[in-house]
């Protein structure tokens, strides 16, 4: 059986075209996921209740309200330019995933409109369908695509105006969500703001996932006990690396790990245990690949 984690170095030809293979069966399958998930978010939970999400998905919802014509037939057709905007701008793989992404998107929303909404509580369908959402949308992107184009509009107008990419987001989305109140009504465009921001915390959680890599840094005189308790009550590596005090001149010997968020607390007892005084720094790290790091549960 092939693992799809060996090195290409070590890869004949025959198995890297069957690697690759595998690893676009995956994709394909894990966005067709994704867009399912999205559909169900928006017909089964927040359209028939009047709530929008943000993006060109809130856009779609607004204009199926007023024409009477299905989300679906809007969302590929608003989507339509900035999947070209992304092939120009982001490549062929991106582009292609975002548009097969939002083919199936468009045809399982048609596909779920019929069916009755799951609940007519409005909190509990604001709740529901933004995590459907977010966690339909975080799937795509960590799979190469996008299920929006606005996300794509936010990266090229970072390019020329003094403005993050998330900033440029949260005022489209803001405009576009308070464009709601004069659709629908203002309780709805604030169940809509909810929804979003539902939806945004769990995209990130699913890009990042619950075991969110992070880096440590420590110095402390006792780096050996810490360095040996973080290898043997953890399991994973330590690098020590030689640092000087610049206002001392001291040298100091300092500690780089990655651990999970899951293992945080018990990296802190181990160096509270050792060094109550060590220095420590913790950041997210976006993504960790190679050398023996592997997430797993705490020891």
């Amino acid at each position: 059986m092939l693992n799809i984690n060996q090195s290409p170095a070590v890869l004949t030809k025959k198995q890297h075209r069957r690697r690759s293979k595998v690893l676009l069966l995956r994709r394909i399958l894990l966005i067709t996921l994704g867009a399912v998930l999205m559909s169900v978010g928006l017909e089964i939970f927040l359209v028939p209740n009047r709530v929008i999400d943000g993006g060109i998905t809130g856009i779609s919802i607004m204009m199926s309200s007023v024409t009477g014509w299905g989300i679906g037939v809007f969302l590929f057709i608003l989507n339509l330019p900035f999947i070209f905007i992304g092939y120009k701008q982001l490549g062929k793989t991106f582009a292609l995933s975002t548009l097969y992404g939002i083919i199936v998107l468009s045809i399982a929303t048609t596909f779920f409109h019929p069916v009755p909404a799951f609940t007519d509580d409005l909190l509990l369908a604001t709740v529901f369908g933004g995590i459907a959402i977010g966690v339909g949308i975080g799937i795509v992107i960590r799979n190469g695509g996008s299920l929006d184009g606005t996300e794509v509009l936010a990266i090229l107008a970072n390019n020329k105006l003094p403005f993050s990419v998330g900033e440029i987001i949260m005022f489209l989305n803001i405009f576009i969500l308070g464009s709601a109140g004069f659709v629908f009504s203002w309780d709805r465009a604030m169940y809509s703001l909810i929804a979003y921001y539902i939806a945004f915390k769990t995209i990130d959680v699913t890009i990042t996932g619950l075991e969110e890599s992070k880096s440590v840094w420590i110095i402390s005189d006792q780096f050996q006990e810490i360095g040996d308790a973080i290898l043997n009550r953890l399991g994973r590596g330590v690098t020590y690396l030689n640092g000087e005090g610049a206002f001392s001149g001291d040298e100091k010997k300092v500690i780089f790990c990655v651990i999970t968020r899951l293992e945080e607390a018990k990296l802190k007892d181990i160096i509270d245990e050792a060094d109550p005084n060590a220095f420590l720094s913790i950041a997210d790290i976006a993504e960790v690949k190679g050398g023996r790091f592997k997430k797993k549960g705490i020891h």
